[in-house]
C-alpha cells in the first residue's frame, strides 16, 4: 500500500521531531485524532499544545523559529489565520529584510469544506498571503509535493504557509499535468480545484472540448515556466481555478500574469465572494466539475461569438 499524503505529514514531521530538534505546536493537536493523522502521537516531548489564544499561539511560533527551533505551527482551520496573522506577518515575515534575521516557521493552515464545522472552519486563504512579502506560500496536494515544500522549507531560513486541504490527506498518487496538442483551453487548478478539474476535463470530453490542465502548487514565489505558459499559448483560452475566494486572489492574480505573459485571454474562478456558513443556502464552497464545465463552454462560446 502506497504512502497517503497524510502518511507524508506524519513522517516528515516525526523524523523532524525526533532528529532536528524540532517542535510542533498548535490548539487540540492531540485532542482531535491528530489533526486528521497528520501528527506522530509518539513525539509528545517536542508538541506544545497552545491554549485557545490564537494571537498569542502565533507569537510563540515565531518566537521558537528565531530560537532556531524552525517549528511547525498548526493552523487546525485556516479562517484562524485571520487571528493569528500579526506575529506571522508583522515579525516573521518582515524579519529578515529590516533586521536581517530569518524566521523559518512552517504554517500548516487547513481548509475543508465541511459546513457542519461552523461559520468560521471552512475558508482557504492562501491568497491573504501572497500579499505579504518575505514569505513563501504553496498550496501541496500530494506526497511527493509535500516533499519538495519540506525540502525548501529545511534549506532556507523564510517562513512557509502552506495551505493544505483536508479532503486532499488520503491521496496516494501524483497529479500530473496533462496536455492535448490541439487543445481548446487550458485549465489551471490549484488546491481542491484540482480534483474538481479532472473530473471537469472529463465531463467536457462530451462537449467534444478538449482540456489542458495543468497543476499549480507554489503560489508564491510564482514562476512563469514553459510548462505552464506553453500550453496556454497553444489552446489560446484558460482558466484558473481555485479553493480561495477569486476577488483579489490567487486565481486573479495569476490568470492576469498569465495573460500578461502571452497575449491570450485567461479567465479566474474560485469561491464566492459571499459569507459562509451551516445552512445549505450559505454553501459556497470550491467550485464543483459541474460549475467548472459551465464556465468553460461559457468562455468557448464568448471566444467564438467574438
Amino acid at each position: 500500500m502506497e504512502a497517503t499524503l497524510a502518511d507524508t505529514i506524519r513522517e516528515i514531521t516525526r523524523k523532524h521531531l525526533k532528529q532536528n530538534d524540532g517542535l510542533l505546536l498548535g490548539q487540540a493537536i492531540s485532542a482531535v485524532g491528530w489533526v486528521n493523522q497528520t501528527v506522530p502521537d509518539d513525539c509528545m516531548e517536542n508538541i506544545i499544545e497552545l491554549p485557545m489564544a490564537d494571537v498569542a499561539g502565533a507569537g510563540i511560533a515565531v518566537g521558537t523559529a528565531i530560537a532556531g527551533r524552525r517549528p511547525i505551527f498548526i493552523l487546525r482551520f485556516g479562517d484562524f489565520l485571520w487571528l493569528a496573522s500579526s506575529p506571522i506577518v508583522n515579525y516573521a515575515a518582515k524579519s529578515k529584510q529590516i533586521f536581517g534575521v530569518g524566521v523559518p516557521v512552517f504554517i500548516r493552515a487547513l481548509s475543508d469544506e465541511n459546513y457542519g464545522l461552523g461559520i468560521v472552519h471552512s475558508a482557504c486563504l492562501h491568497s491573504v498571503m501572497m500579499h505579504v512579502p518575505g514569505i513563501r506560500v504553496c498550496a501541496p496536494m500530494t506526497p511527493g509535493e509535500y516533499e519538495e515544500v519540506w525540502r525548501v522549507f529545511m534549506n532556507n531560513d523564510d517562513p512557509m504557509f502552506v495551505s493544505e486541504h483536508r479532503q486532499s490527506f488520503q491521496q496516494e498518487d501524483e497529479m500530473r499535468d496533462t496536455v492535448e496538442a490541439d487543445a481548446d483551453i487550458t485549465i489551471y487548478a490549484i488546491s481542491l480545484a484540482r480534483y474538481h478539474a479532472v473530473k471537469a476535463v472529463e465531463i467536457l470530453k462530451k462537449y467534444d472540448v478538449k482540456c489542458n490542465l495543468v497543476h499549480i502548487m507554489w503560489l508564491k514565489p510564482f514562476e512563469l515556466s514553459y510548462r505552464l505558459l506553453e500550453p496556454l499559448r497553444v489552446s489560446k483560452k484558460g482558466l484558473v481555478v481555485d479553493s480561495d475566494y477569486a476577488i483579489a486572489g490567487a486565481s486573479q492574480s495569476i490568470a492576469y500574469e498569465l495573460t500578461e505573459a502571452t497575449g491570450h485571454p485567461v479567465t479566474a474562478m474560485g469561491r464566492k465572494d459571499e459569507s459562509m456558513g451551516i445552512g445549505q443556502h450559505l454553501i459556497h464552497g470550491t467550485p464543483t466539475a459541474e460549475k467548472i464545465v459551465d464556465k468553460v463552454l461559457e468562455v468557448m462560446k464568448n471566444a467564438k461569438d467574438r
